[in-house]
């Protein structure tokens, strides 16, 4: 049995000189698939180019992010509501190739958020997303850092089943409220060095998917991520759990295809 990257940047431009070599470390790391999650407009072209590129490989999310930059280095925003409008078409366009609306979320970090009116605008962002994906009968690859509690609160006011909360950095408690509403949560490669260990101790394995979020959350600070360490988030999983290793990859897979149905039509295990 492989393994799925649900939730991944393969658009960042990190990735921009040596595309084919990742991939190719990706399948020789056990990898049947990547979901290539989007931030803004602005990457939702160069998204559906990779997986045309990669067919039956590399997977397109498209959404809206809750933070976005400025143009200025290093300087983020919060969402607003232009920058969805200017989302809408194209998902539309691409509705057809999508197996996720994402990436989309809350986030309420003081960093990004400067009041109540920042946050009031990432909720009917993030609800219009999900009456989107409710529509086209898509899940929703979800990001909510500083904010696990309204988010999974949201979600479950707007009826959305199909969820995943990508690299979940709230408290195990708050966690479980989206296990009993039937969301999946994805483990990066982090995990080894983050204070997400509890999390993972509580979660039922049948709620857990596979995560990179290449470039970022890596194993190691600072250093490029890539899908093929997927690895390192099962084998951790599986110490954690006291599991074989092979179980954690095969139930972890399963639930992956059963959160993403057009996954499964398209993956041969």
């Amino acid at each position: 049995m492989g393994l799925v990257d649900c939730h991944c940047h393969l658009s960042a431009g990190a990735f921009d000189q040596d595309i084919e070599e990742v991939v190719a470390h990706s399948k020789q790391a056990g990898l049947l698939g990547i979901l290539a999650v989007a931030e803004h407009a602005g990457e939702f072209e160069k998204v559906v180019a990779l997986s045309l590129r990669f067919p039956g490989f590399i997977f397109p999310c498209l959404g809206v992010h809750p933070v976005q930059e400025t143009g200025q280095e290093g300087r983020q925003r919060s969402v607003s509501l232009q920058d969805l409008d200017a989302a809408l078409p194209l998902i539309e366009k691409y509705k057809e190739h999508l197996v996720a609306i994402g990436e989309v979320g809350l986030d309420f970090s003081p960093r990004v958020v400067s009041g109540d009116g920042d946050k009031d605008i990432q909720r009917q962002v993030l609800a219009r997303q999900a009456e989107l994906a409710k529509r086209l009968d898509l899940p929703l690859n979800v990001h909510s850092r500083s904010a696990g509690r309204p988010t999974i609160q949201l979600l479950k006011e707007q009826g959305v089943q199909k969820v995943l909360l990508h690299a979940f950095d709230g408290k195990p408690s708050v966690a479980m409220e989206g296990v009993k509403a039937g969301f999946f949560f994805s483990i990066p490669p982090s995990i080894i060095r983050s204070e997400q260990q509890k999390l993972v101790k509580q979660l039922p394995l049948e709620n857990i998917c596979l995560e990179t979020d290449s470039p970022a959350l890596g194993p190691e600070k600072q250093v490029r991520n890539e899908p093929r360490n997927i690895l390192v988030s099962a084998e951790y999983i599986s110490k954690i759990k006291g599991l074989p290793l092979e179980t954690v990859i095969e139930v972890t897979t399963r639930n992956a295809l059963r959160l993403f149905p057009k996954l499964k039509s398209a993956i041969k295990l």
